[in-house]
């Protein structure tokens, strides 16, 4: 085995054109009775401690290394958790008995369900958090982990090896070194760097290597995934200034009230720990013409923001507002950190600004005029690496056994890099026990979306997660995410505790109960219009109506429902969750028939599995453009429904290739009598049909409307829009 760094770019390159004598596996930082581990996990941050929990959970012995541990849980950016989206993921990471959502459940200050006014498919869980409560409870959780160390040092270099053989990648990994010189060796090794790769803070035109505000930058690890042949790219992102809550005047301000009851993140949490009464509120008030000025005159000050580096989208910094959207009042909500804290986070005021012109742009705003800065925003600017080079278990395919997971991906946000800390935790642990990889599709989960979108799309700007981008919506609900994702994680993963395995088995039997007895309950339109007069149920109907019918009202609920026939129903109120939920599933019954049809349709796309090791550039019995060529190559798409989603892969490539699968299947079977690559290529006996360049039975790529982020997904017969979101139908070509 060898340690990468030092050797130069010629090492790197010789990696991919032959295998190494065992002479040169050999290490100088090699020491007898060095640390090893199951599975060793770089960083600290969101996905760094879910992927370490989700390995320890799997029952392999892990090894979590970090800056400091006092960091360990700190939420650098925003005091909040989920979103429109984001809380879909936050469900899902719970479903996999992820940790973000119940510590979230211990430390919130403010929690809120965004969108209330449309469907629950979309609804968004959100709260504000005590960002030292939380950094306390995560800590409690990690240090307290079976089978899970913990380790203050600083990852300098990788330790490979010869690569394993039936799998694809130049080398594979065994290890790490520290900057001190010491090595761990691991099995697996997961990389959550976060913004700490190369990375810089830049406030004004002063630039200064950090990973964040007093943390020092990773440089050497950084050095070394670019000389082992991995496309590295430049982000940026931006932290908004820090205000005293004494010298604001919030009377003029507009305030924002908690939910009462707030919602629980977890499955596993009947309620929150603080009392509804004692949540904090949080505060709205907008920019003006003058804050415009101060960010126009100012412009030449400002580094960060005349950077070609990619900046996120959809939280951009006031500054990229400004001249993005000029003479626009945008919003700036004025959010709590803590119940003890007196510091204010001003979400929606990212800038990078001068310190001493920040305070002026502040004193611009309503409610701020005096108000006191006491820590300035900054921009950070870092490496990532093209997610296009792992797989969707989020191992690299360059380098065996090594995953990525967080912002080294391209991603933004808490809640992204839960996600994938917990996937690629997951996978460490199966990779050890050469078990096969624990895969979400996009059919199953935003997890699943999210994956899917970069490791085909891949991204040249932060990824944010929205419900936009997910085609099945409906069925993927936050309310739903445990029945979706328990199961497999307990059966297949080992990563689900008894515990909530027998709580979703519960509620999973108790709503299939209760939809066949809601089914089975049918009185005529009249009797149930005497019983439920409140219910706008017309009496013409000649047909009996069934009590899940009834349930789909707006103003019926179970509790109403149950007081009309309480025998057979009133046992499904004991529980609020199992009522809501029985609505729910009642509300999207018939839109669902139609979009589980949709989903087998994609799932059969999904199917067709590709080599892994399959050689575009060689194959010469199917027509494909060099641009295809060249995208596929990279991308390394796992089955026919990936590939149909790479941007420049058109659908007639798609078909071309579709055909040539099938063609060799038949010639295998000619020959052999079954087909040898059947292992990987299975066939749904599906054709294809080309109609006006649209491959209609193959999933098309994807469209996404640059302004709005509205996506429109064809895939198979399916137009999935926005619409699904409003319980609309799907449209059908």
């Amino acid at each position: 085995m060898f340690p990468l760094r030092g050797r130069g770019l010629g090492l790197a390159a010789s990696l991919s054109r032959q295998r190494f004598r065992s002479a040169r596996l050999s290490s100088d930082h090699a020491a007898p009775g060095s640390a090893h581990f199951d599975v060793v996990v770089v960083g600290g941050g969101h996905a760094g401690t879910e992927a370490a929990a989700a390995a320890a959970r799997c029952g392999s012995r892990t090894l979590l290394l970090t800056h400091r541990v006092d960091t360990i849980g700190q939420m650098s950016c925003n005091p909040s958790f989920g979103g429109i989206g984001k809380g879909h993921l936050m469900r899902e990471v719970d479903a996999l008995d992820g940790l973000c959502s119940r510590i979230c459940d211990q430390s919130g200050v403010h929690y809120k369900v965004l969108n209330r006014r449309k469907g629950p498919a979309v609804w968004g869980l959100r709260a504000q958090i005590d960002r030292k409560l939380y950094k306390q409870n995560m800590q409690k959780e990690i240090l307290n982990t079976p089978l899970l160390t913990v380790r203050e040092g600083s990852v300098e270099d990788l330790i490979l090896t010869e690569p394993e053989p039936g799998h694809t990648g130049k080398c594979r990994v065994s290890g790490v070194v520290l900057v001190d010189g010491g090595v761990v060796r691991a099995e697996s090794v997961i990389l959550t760097t976060g913004t700490f790769l190369r990375g810089m803070v830049v406030i004004g035109l002063e630039m200064h290597p950090a990973g964040r505000l007093g943390d020092q930058p990773s440089v050497g690890l950084a050095q070394t995934l670019e000389k082992l042949g991995f496309v590295v790219g430049r982000l940026k992102t931006g932290t908004p200034p820090r205000i005293a809550k004494e010298s604001i005047d919030f009377g003029s301000l507009d305030k924002q009230t908690p939910d009462d009851p707030p919602v629980p993140f977890s499955f596993l949490s009947e309620a929150v720990w603080i009392k509804p009464e004692d949540q904090l509120p949080c505060h709205l008030t907008h920019t003006n013409p003058r804050v415009d000025a101060v960010i126009l005159e100012n412009l030449h000050l400002n580094s960060h923001v005349r950077e070609t580096t990619k900046g996120p989208r959809y939280c951009p910094s006031i500054e990229s507002k400004v001249l993005r959207f000029p003479n626009r009042v945008h919003q700036v909500w004025l959010e709590p950190e803590g119940m003890d804290s007196d510091l204010i986070y001003p979400q929606g005021l990212s800038v990078t600004l001068p310190a001493e012109l920040q305070e002026k742009m502040i004193s611009c705003i309503r409610g701020l005029e005096k108000a006191r800065m006491v820590q300035p925003g900054y921009g950070v600017q870092y490496d990532y690496l093209d997610p296009r080079q792992i797989a969707p278990s989020l191992e690299t395919r360059l380098v065996q056994r090594l995953f990525f997971a967080g912002q080294i991906n391209g991603t933004t946000g808490y809640e992204e890099a839960a996600a994938q800390g917990v996937v690629a935790g997951v996978n460490a642990s199966l990779r050890v026990r050469r078990r096969p990889p624990f895969v979400v599709s996009r059919t199953e989960g935003y997890v699943g979306v999210l994956i899917d979108d970069l490791t085909t799309l891949g991204t040249s700007e932060p990824y944010r997660m929205f419900t936009s981008r997910a085609e099945f919506r409906l069925s993927l609900r936050p309310d739903n995410a445990d029945c979706r994702l328990t199961f497999r994680g307990y059966e297949e993963a080992g990563c689900v505790s008894q515990q909530r395995y027998d709580r979703a088995a519960w509620m999973k039997s108790s709503l299939e109960e209760g939809i066949s007895v809601l089914k089975s309950i049918e009185f005529s339109s009249t009797k149930w219009k005497r019983l439920i007069p409140q219910a706008s149920i017309s009496t013409s109907r000649s047909l009996p109506v069934r009590a899940l019918d009834v349930l789909k009202y707006e103003e019926v609920d179970m509790e109403l429902l149950a007081k009309a026939v309480p025998g057979p129903l009133k046992k499904y109120t004991e529980c609020k969750e199992l009522a809501e939920r029985l609505k729910i599933e009642a509300s999207y019954e018939s839109i669902l028939l139609c979009q589980l049809q949709e989903i087998k349709e994609v799932q059969r796309d999904e199917a067709l599995q590709l080599p892994a090791d399959l050689d575009y550039w060689s194959l010469r019995d199917v027509s494909l453009s060099h641009e295809a060529r060249e995208k596929l190559h990279f991308s390394r798409p796992p089955t026919i429904g990936a590939a149909s989603r790479i941007p420049g892969v058109t659908p007639a490539a798609i078909f071309n290739l579709l055909k040539f699968v099938k063609t060799t299947q038949q010639r295998q079977t000619a020959t052999s009598g079954s087909p040898q690559t059947d292992a990987h290529l299975r066939d749904t006996g599906r054709e294809a049909e080309v109609e006006d360049g649209y491959c209609v039975e193959i999933a098309s790529p994807p469209r996404e409307h640059e302004e709005s982020g509205l996506r429109l997904t064809l895939t198979g017969a399916f137009l999935g829009t926005a619409a699904q979101a409003a319980g609309q139908p799907a449209c059908r070509w």
